[in-house]
């Protein structure tokens, strides 16, 4: 798998930092046992750092992901009723997000029609543990997945003098929108070659990963 360049906060630093990641699979072995590092910000620039999956927890790599992928029933249906039409499928390149002790599969899905020449954002497949989602945009997708309702600690007051509200909430169709948009962005900045701007948004949007699976 290529290794992917992104910003985000390693485990037990206090701030984000610009770094490269690769995941690791075990010898002979499909499943993915640990992703590696290498950091790129000032006193740690070329420091390279592993970190293990815990083994009791099965984590699926990419070749068993993409596998998961080409054999779920809808996925199957779609691409060979493209096929069909005489359109040219093109699986994008999959994209891995680290969230806690797990990660993010996606992966879009490009057509080319026959007489076409720029391909066509047509699906976005989301991969997480056992679930896979298919959707025209990455939104719907993380819907389909994270379920119904997003929400924020509850805020406490020791001044009685002003109402406080009894729940703040950062609605789930507001988390959705900012994952599509920063998704969105990361992928144009990947094709210009921004890779600063692609790591400031892949660092947003696996932070916007984490609040949907609270």
């Amino acid at each position: 798998m290529t290794p992917r360049h992104m910003i985000m906060k390693l485990p037990g630093e206090k701030k984000e930092e610009y770094i490269l990641m690769l995941p690791f699979t075990p010898r002979a072995k499909d499943n993915l046992s640990a992703w590696m590092v290498a950091r790129n910000d000032g006193e740690q620039y070329g420091k390279l750092v592993v970190y293990r999956f815990p083994k009791d927890k099965l984590v699926f790599g990419p070749k068993q992901v993409i596998g998961r992928i080409n054999q779920d029933a809808e996925v199957s249906k779609q691409i060979s009723l493209w096929d069909q039409r005489g359109s040219q499928v093109i699986q994008g390149p999959l994209l891995v997000i680290p969230i806690e002790e797990s990660l993010v599969y996606i992966r879009p899905l490009y057509l080319k029609a026959e007489a076409g020449k720029i391909p066509e954002l047509k699906r976005v497949i989301i991969a997480y543990e056992n679930k896979i989602a298919m959707e025209e945009t990455l939104e719907a997708g993380l819907a389909k997945l994270f379920g119904e309702s997003v929400k924020k600690a509850k805020p406490t007051t020791q001044t009685p003098t002003f109402a406080a509200p009894t729940d703040v909430s950062i609605s789930k169709e507001d988390l959705l929108r900012q994952a599509s948009d920063a998704y969105e962005i990361a992928i144009r900045a990947q094709r210009d070659g921004d890779w600063a701007r692609y790591g400031e948004e892949i660092k947003k949007l696996g932070e916007i990963l984490a609040k949907l699976r609270q």
